[in-house]
């Protein structure tokens, strides 16, 4: 074990145990896992799992996913119901308890209990013949499992399949409930993930912070007339008479028309030199489209667009600088580009 191949070795044996575990769960799998589905999208009240030592940490762990897919779901440990927790159990929940063994002390203690209160129990456990089977309404066997340490004693194949089944049961009551992106992104606010899930309206300068101008303005009106307090964007909407979006003009566009002396055109009509029906976004969007549009288009704004085709706000290349992943070209991070024009 002192070289780095006997290392990999041992470790790759690990693994393998582990996922020939997984597959022969996946194999066996029956009519039983279907009535678990069925039983646990059927309950009217929580969904309360327990579990001892390394399954009670998976236990944890199936809460998590449970919860964070539709799923209200609570844990309560064996030790901790006996002595007042019982008290959270209420008479419209159901329970999935998870041993290996179905014989641990903790767990069969309470299954008397779990009968009285008619809370019917989904067993994850090694076989059908133990004390936790017996109680339970549905068990499904996970089998006789070698575990994967040396001593083959350490909870690690077991608990691996415990884990995987129980993700298994989480997503497919999840995918039968019709749980959808916008379902997911409300239990997921925070954090890179809560940033992917969140639409272009929290991140938008909202419209009365963009400078707008209707399309018969000139240049040089426009640029006089509209403006905006504070850290103003690039780029200027243009509106027609109905105030719908048929252009926008950007600061570099502005650049151009003095590097190539055409300073005469300051007092044409805006709408003679804008882009015409600039790349836009609709409303309600996930901001990880808007970015991912930014990058193929190499633009530095983005209007944000009712379905009539109403202005609503504007994204701005550098107020979403921060969440830009690694996948979006760098340049967006470092450059100032206009929309470019159409052909």
């Amino acid at each position: 074990m002192r070289s780095e191949k006997g290392i990999i070795s041992f470790a790759r044996r690990v693994l393998f145990r582990e996922i020939s575990a997984i597959r022969l769960l996946s194999v066996g799998l029956d009519v039983r896992f279907v009535e678990a589905v069925d039983l646990v999208l059927a309950c009217r009240g929580n969904i309360i799992v327990l579990g001892v030592g390394k399954a009670g940490l998976i236990g944890q762990k199936i809460v998590a996913t449970l919860a964070s897919t539709g799923t209200t779901a609570h844990f309560i440990h064996p030790s901790e119901a006996i002595h007042g927790d019982l008290g959270r159990i209420g008479q419209k929940d159901t329970a999935i308890i998870l041993s290996q063994s179905g014989e641990t002390e903790e767990i069969t203690r309470i299954l008397p209990i779990l009968q009285n209160f008619n809370t019917p129990i989904i067993a994850i456990t090694s076989s059908t013949e133990n004390t936790l089977a017996k109680f339970a309404k549905i068990t499904i066997p996970i089998g006789k499992i070698t575990e994967a340490d040396q001593l083959k004693l350490a909870p690690s194949s077991s608990t691996t399949t415990m884990l995987a089944l129980g993700d298994a049961l989480a997503l497919t009551v999840s995918k039968k409930r019709g749980f959808n992106q916008n379902d997911f992104a409300k239990f997921h606010p925070g954090g890179a993930l809560g940033r992917k899930l969140s639409n272009v309206d929290e991140y938008k300068r909202n419209i009365e912070q963009c400078r707008v101008a209707p399309q018969n303005e000139t240049i040089r009106e426009v640029f006089v007339k509209h403006t905006v307090e504070g850290r103003r964007s690039g780029a200027i909407l243009i509106v027609d008479e109905n105030n719908k979006l048929v252009g926008i003009f950007t600061d570099s566009d502005l650049a151009k028309l003095f590097e190539q002396h055409n300073e005469s055109k300051l007092d044409a009509k805006i709408k003679d030199v804008m882009t015409k029906s600039p790349t836009t976004i609709l409303t309600g969007t996930k901001i990880f489209d808007a970015i991912e549009i930014m990058g193929k288009k190499r633009i530095s704004e983005l209007p944000v667009i009712t379905q009539d085709g109403t202005p609503i706000g504007l994204i701005d290349i550098t107020d979403i600088v921060g969440i830009i992943p690694e996948s979006i070209p760098i340049w967006q991070k470092n450059q100032d580009h206009k929309q470019l024009k159409a052909a």
